[in-house]
């Protein structure tokens, strides 16, 4: 009983997800802090109008998260509940967007601005979509199970945060090693439940060995460039 009122504890059983969605958002600024002047507000080429409707719906997602936590947290249930619908919209169309927003702006990086990496690198923000669109879906399909929906919200919003970390100065965050970022922050989430309910849930022990393995997949990509994914990802942007 002494270990399950003490302070450490009670935070991290009343307000660990809503702190979450702080930290998340707050990493996802900085992140995206280094690169917003000159790739959106003031950028020397016109970006693709659908980069600012990303950037909105993006946004949007951030403050519905924190918001639909704030919910839970105060013991408005009802009307985390009853504005779901509304996240389940947002939710649906983060994935679709953020695949056509990849394409076009590889396409746009390629043509507009004579880079070479836009193939190899496509795999990045499409892998993101793939685990944001698959732990959303699945929290959606178990939304009356409280333990699992929350856990995979947690989880599709730290694949949101993947390319903020890909945006941290190198001497904070090696390029190489920007999933780790995405790692540590599902980690908190396995630390919370070891301290809470002394046992890792099941979702984490599926999730993030899953989550791993594609990242590892994603990152032999990006440094071996093997012919299957070029040619592929060469008419995808062609």
């Amino acid at each position: 009983e002494a270990i399950r009122r003490a302070p450490g504890h009670v935070l991290l059983e009343n307000y660990f997800y809503f702190l979450m969605s702080l930290l998340i958002s707050g990493i996802i600024v900085y992140g995206f802090s280094h690169t917003i002047n000159a790739n959106l507000i003031h950028p020397t080429v016109p970006r693709p109008f659908l980069l600012y409707v990303h950037a909105t719906v993006f946004s949007g997602w951030l403050v519905f998260f924190i918001l639909q936590s704030a919910l839970v947290r105060t013991r408005n249930v009802r009307v985390h509940r009853s504005i779901g619908w509304f996240g389940l919209v947002m939710g649906a169309l983060m994935p679709v967007l953020g695949v056509a927003t990849a394409i076009t702006m590889g396409r746009f990086d390629t043509v507009q601005l004579h880079q070479t990496d836009a193939e190899l690198t496509l795999i990045i923000p499409l892998f993101d979509m793939a685990v944001f669109g698959t732990s959303f879906g699945l929290a959606m399909y178990w939304r009356t199970k409280p333990e699992f929906h929350r856990r995979l919200i947690l989880i599709a919003c730290c694949a949101l945060s993947a390319a903020a970390f890909g945006r941290f100065p190198s001497r904070i965050l090696p390029p190489i090693l920007f999933y780790s970022g995405v790692d540590l922050l599902i980690v908190l989430g396995v630390a919370r439940d070891l301290i809470v309910s002394r046992s890792i849930h099941r979702v984490y022990r599926y999730a993030l060995p899953a989550i791993i393995a594609g990242q590892v997949v994603v990152m032999y990509t990006v440094t071996h460039s093997p012919a299957l994914w070029m040619k592929f990802a060469h008419a995808v942007l062609s």
